[in-house]
């Protein structure tokens, strides 16, 4: 995987078969532009080096594609 998700919302998803996400709507309202790129940089290190998309298995991702974005 690689590529990253960002919300209408502002979350981002580092991966759209894991539940990891970064709130990135703070630092976008307070126009924080030195915060936001540190929560991009510190979500993107956090990003897995692939996916697990194992059918069955145990903390399945439960949104549905259309609210990722992807």
């Amino acid at each position: 995987c690689n590529r990253v998700r960002l919300t209408c919302t502002g979350t981002l998803y580092m991966c759209l078969g894991q539940e990891d996400a970064a709130d990135l709507r703070t630092p976008l309202r307070l126009g924080d532009n030195a915060a936001l790129a540190d929560a991009v940089r510190t979500a993107i290190r956090r990003k897995p080096r692939g996916h697990d998309f194992t059918v069955g298995r145990a903390g399945a991702v439960r949104r549905f594609i259309n609210v990722t974005g992807g």
